[in-house]
């Protein structure tokens, strides 16, 4: 039961740890521990009564090993998420851009229907408003002049609505 001051290497060498380790240890079990005069810590131990058994080099090693792996594993899955997600942002503009497109053609097609119900209305009270003052002798006259004045008002209804 000799107590013994030594410094974090030389503890270290002695249990054929780094010092680094010395000095973990040396704070988990709540060694005493001085200053030097050189300034460098001491510590207080019993190397007899010390119970410590350093962990095998080759049991670090394979837990890297498989470490890595996972690592390797995960960088795959990542890559080819990645990979998925391009291509979905790719089916993802396509379709913005041909919803757009529609969106358009349907704007067009609305603009010609409604010029083409406004010029239906105008036609038809065009009808109407000579029907009323057309006399039943002159019916056959007006029959005879209604389709060109139809044509000519649809004419122009039709380069109104394109402007």
């Amino acid at each position: 039961m000799t107590i013994e001051t030594l410094t974090y290497a030389e503890l270290g060498a002695r249990l054929t740890i780094s010092p680094m380790a010395a000095r973990a240890l040396a704070k988990r079990l709540r060694l005493p521990r001085s200053l030097s005069e050189a300034g460098r810590a001491l510590v207080s131990v019993d190397i007899a009564e010390l119970r410590h058994s350093p962990r095998q080099p080759g049991r670090r090693e394979s837990a890297n090993v498989a470490s890595t792996a996972r690592i390797v594993a995960m960088q795959a899955d990542i890559t080819r998420l990645e990979a998925l997600a391009a291509r979905h942002r790719e089916d993802f503009e396509h379709e913005r851009e041909r919803a757009d497109r529609l969106m358009v053609e349907l704007l067009q097609a609305n603009a010609e229907t409604t010029a083409a119900r406004e010029a239906t209305a105008r036609l038809e009270g065009f009808l109407r408003a000579s029907d009323r003052t057309s006399s039943s002798i002159d019916n056959h006259g007006l029959a005879a002049r209604r389709p060109g004045s139809l044509a000519a008002n649809l004419v122009a209804a039709d380069r109104k609505a394109a402007r």
